[in-house]
C-alpha cells in the first residue's frame, strides 16, 4: 500500500513517538501480558480555513485546525538517531516540528523546531493530532486484528496509513489500490516477514497427483480426457 512516489509531510508537522501492544504468542491476547512496539508518527496539521498549512511563530497555539497526511514507522528505541532517521525519511527540510521537547530534535538543524513543554499536562493537549492517530491506531489493531504481531507491524501500519491518508475518499482509495497492485510484483509471505523461504528451491513432492472434478467423472490433474471411441460402420454382409 506504498506508493514509490509519494511527497514527504509539509508545512507544520507534530512528531511524537508511542508504545503499541503486541501479541508475544499465539494465546487469546492479554493486554497485561502483551510486549510493547515503540512507534514513530508523523500528522500534517492543516488550517481550517485555508485547507493548508499555516505556519505561526513559535509556542503560538494551532486553533481550528485538523490533521492532513500521516506517517508512522516502528523505531528500535527513542535514540535521536531513530528519530532523526525516521523523521528526514518522512518528512520535508524546512518543514517546522511541533515535538514535545525530546532532545533528540535539536539535532535537526535544517528543520524549523518548535517544541512544547508537556509538563505535568496530557499530551494529546499540547500535540492533539498525533495522539488522536495513535489512539485511532490502536484501537483499529485491537478491533480488527485483536493485537497486532512484532514480525508484522510494518505491514500493519502500512495499511492504517493508506487507510487514514484517504478517509475522505473511499472510490479513489480503490482505484489506487488497483494502480499500486498492476506496478508491484507478487509478494509472499515471506516478503512480508522478512526472513528466505525455508522450501524455495525445493521441488514440491506429491505423493499421488490431485484429482478434480470433469464433466466425465474425476480424473486427475494434467491427464487427458478418454478419448471417444467411434462406432464402427456394419458392412452389408452382417446384416
Amino acid at each position: 500500500m506504498i506508493d514509490p512516489q509519494r511527497e514527504p509531510l509539509e508545512g507544520v508537522v507534530e512528531v511524537d513517538q508511542a508504545e503499541l501492544p503486541f501479541r508475544a504468542d499465539n494465546s487469546f491476547f492479554d493486554p497485561v501480558k502483551s510486549g510493547k512496539i515503540l512507534i514513530a508518527g508523523a500528522v500534517e496539521v492543516i488550517d481550517r480555513g485555508t485547507n493548508q498549512a499555516k505556519v505561526r511563530r513559535k509556542r503560538a497555539k494551532y486553533l481550528d485546525t485538523r490533521s492532513g497526511r500521516i506517517r508512522l514507522a516502528a523505531i528500535p528505541d527513542n535514540s535521536a538517531a531513530s528519530i532523526e532517521a525516521f523523521v528526514r525519511a518522512n518528512v520535508k527540510t524546512e518543514t517546522t516540528l511541533l515535538t514535545d521537547g525530546h532532545r533528540s530534535y535539536p539535532g535537526l538543524t535544517d528543520y524549523r523546531h518548535d517544541p512544547r513543554t508537556v509538563g505535568k499536562m496530557a499530551g494529546h493537549i499540547v500535540l492533539p493530532w498525533i495522539h488522536r492517530v495513535f489512539a485511532l491506531m490502536k484501537r483499529w489493531g485491537l478491533g480488527t486484528y485483536h493485537g497486532l504481531r512484532r514480525k508484522h507491524i510494518d505491514t500493519y501500519l502500512n495499511e492504517f496509513v493508506f487507510r487514514y491518508n484517504r478517509r475522505f475518499y473511499r472510490h479513489v482509495s480503490f482505484e489506487t489500490m488497483l494502480g499500486l497492485a498492476a506496478h508491484h510484483h507478487p509478494t509472499s509471505y515471506w516478503d512480508i516477514v522478512g526472513r528466505d523461504n525455508p522450501r524455495k528451491g525445493v521441488p514440491t513432492v506429491r505423493r499421488e497427483p490431485r484429482r478434480r472434478r470433469t464433466a466425465t467423472g474425476m480424473r486427475a490433474d494434467r491427464s487427458r480426457p478418454p478419448e471417444k471411441v467411434e462406432p464402427s460402420a456394419v458392412s452389408d454382409s452382417t446384416r
